[in-house]
């Protein structure tokens, strides 16, 4: 598989380092990234993590919008200028920077969660929060697009025109 899955929460240790789970540094060495690229998220209190491929989408995001425009250089300054190479110890650790710990409100604990081409890092609690925000918001949008028929499909309650 190449993509980051499953959720993970770990215990950082007296001396600040976290064990990134093993399945996330597989793809990260797949990916010829060494290390973690974290920022800040844009939209939560939880961090944005990945390799090689994450950052090849932001480049082509940022590639999209016109050099020197006002959009480019907030954006850049986001997802650039806040973010960090975390490099991996030899037993697969990293050390989150304390403003990179302020800004998602960790603790002595985090989750990863895998998104697909990246991953998060959350303060476990709020991520059982945002999970379960997540699930009640896909629920909705499921009963949403159920409502809808499908093109070509017969109108719901089996009347057929």
């Amino acid at each position: 598989m190449d993509r980051f899955v499953s959720t993970f929460t770990n215990r950082i240790d007296a001396k600040g380092r976290v064990s990134v789970p093993a399945t996330f540094r597989t793809l990260l060495a797949r990916d010829g990234f060494e290390g973690v690229y974290v920022y800040p998220a844009l939209d939560m209190e939880a961090l944005d993590a990945g390799g090689s491929r994450l950052v090849a989408e932001i480049n082509a995001l940022l590639d999209r919008l016109p050099p020197y425009s006002e959009e480019r250089d907030y954006l850049s300054a986001a997802l650039y200028g806040d973010s960090e190479i975390l490099k991996l110890d030899a037993e697969g650790r990293i050390v989150l920077s304390d403003r990179l710990r302020e800004h998602a409100v960790i603790s002595d604990r985090v989750t990863f969660v895998g998104l697909g081409h990246k991953f998060q890092i959350w303060e476990p609690d709020r991520f059982v929060a945002h999970q379960k925000e997540a699930r009640n918001r896909v629920r909705d949008l499921k009963q949403m697009l159920g409502a809808v028929p499908r093109e070509g499909a017969a109108p719901s309650g089996g009347e057929r025109g």
